[in-house]
């Protein structure tokens, strides 16, 4: 190996323990992440990986992820070969093989943080926005609860359906994907961070394989791509594809997304994507209350009209189909994902959308 090739190697391995310290810093001073990172240098960095991406109409990150899998594979079993069945025990392959592999790790890790991941470390979304989330009592929960029924019934009697009452948005899903953008042009007025000029979302070509994940969308910040699973109901698809916009744009928190998501839903133009933004925060509001006073559940649920009823019913039906070891095991993976990215609550951080809704709630009551 030559002298520049150590060098090489030496400075690969250096980027953990740099990433390392970066986090570090980051995490004690969200607002300057914010000032310089996410308002600062991501935009145009998420810009311009999206837009060039964007020019294709499928799925990057998807053939990106299948060649990678696959080159792994490839190369694991043939270090295997080289290292026990090639006239007797040879570790230099494998100890080759695993150098290559954490230089590999370390140069996607600094990588993820550089281009995308810095956003974990960002101002939190309430603060950005001006809204007071503080502890809310049942009481108040309960208002949103009733408030997000009346409005999801509403909206119900003019989404589209087909023969059997269920929500058929008019057009193909790569249709629906193009349209998601009128949401965020509709509230980057209001919320000037959630502009930009990203590529649109991408239709999953192994949709139906990723339904036994229990996944709706994944942002794959190496593309720009916002990937989403169109095998999904109607009543699902809009606000899982804002949901990743939201990423796009840099807003990485779970909790946080699905709320952007039910925010840019709410003002799109298409009654349909109004309606499945309102589905995602009363699903949300409701299992919290659902959690905290059955009582007060059991009696909200009585006033679901029948369509909702039934959308909520055929989504619960869609992912029963699904259930299995391969949802538990994603499932635990993206916890310790979240938890990695010190979002504490890991996948429970999703039921935290509510604390802003009800900080909304309350500030449109004043």
């Amino acid at each position: 190996m030559t002298y520049r090739k150590i060098i090489k190697k030496l400075i690969a391995l250096l980027l953990i323990p740099l990433g390392a310290v970066l986090v570090h810093f980051s995490s004690k001073r969200p607002d300057l992440v914010e000032i310089l990172f996410s308002e600062g240098a991501y935009p145009y960095i998420g810009g311009i990986i999206s837009r060039a991406t964007g020019i294709f109409t499928f799925s990057v990150a998807e053939i990106a992820v299948s060649l990678v899998i696959s080159v792994f594979v490839i190369y694991t079993i043939s270090t295997i070969i080289k290292s026990f069945f090639t006239g007797g025990i040879n570790f230099a392959p494998l100890l080759k093989y695993l150098t290559n592999i954490i230089i590999i790790a370390s140069v996607i890790f600094f990588t993820f943080l550089v281009t995308w991941g810095l956003n974990y470390y960002r101002m939190p979304f309430a603060d950005i926005a001006g809204l007071e989330v503080k502890p809310a009592s049942a009481a108040e929960l309960e208002s949103l609860c009733n408030t997000l029924i009346n409005k999801a019934n509403g909206l119900r009697l003019s989404v589209d359906t087909d023969s059997e009452g269920n929500m058929d948005i008019p057009g193909s899903s790569r249709d629906i994907l193009n349209n998601c953008y009128k949401g965020y042009d509709a509230i980057s007025d209001r919320y000037p961070y959630l502009r930009g000029n990203y590529g649109s979302p991408k239709p999953v070509f192994l949709s139906e394989l990723m339904n036994y994940t229990g996944i709706c969308g994944v942002y794959f910040p190496f593309t720009g791509e916002a990937n989403v699973n169109v095998s999904i109901p109607d009543s699902a698809l809009p606000y899982s594809a804002l949901h990743e916009m939201a990423h796009q744009r840099g807003f990485s928190r779970e909790d946080e997304a699905n709320y952007i998501s039910y925010l840019a839903c709410t003002v799109h133009p298409d009654v349909n994507f109004k309606y499945s933004g309102t589905l995602l925060a009363l699903t949300n509001s409701m299992n919290a209350l659902y959690k905290n006073d059955f009582s007060a559940f059991t009696k909200l649920y009585e006033n679901y009209s029948d369509g909702v009823r039934h959308d909520l019913e055929k989504l619960d039906e869609f992912w029963e189909r699904y259930e299995g070891p391969v949802e538990r095991t994603t499932d635990k993976i993206n916890d310790a994902y979240l938890k990695a990215n010190r979002q504490k609550d890991g996948v429970q951080s999703y039921g935290r959308m509510v604390d802003l809704l009800i900080a909304e709630h309350r500030q449109a009551e004043k």
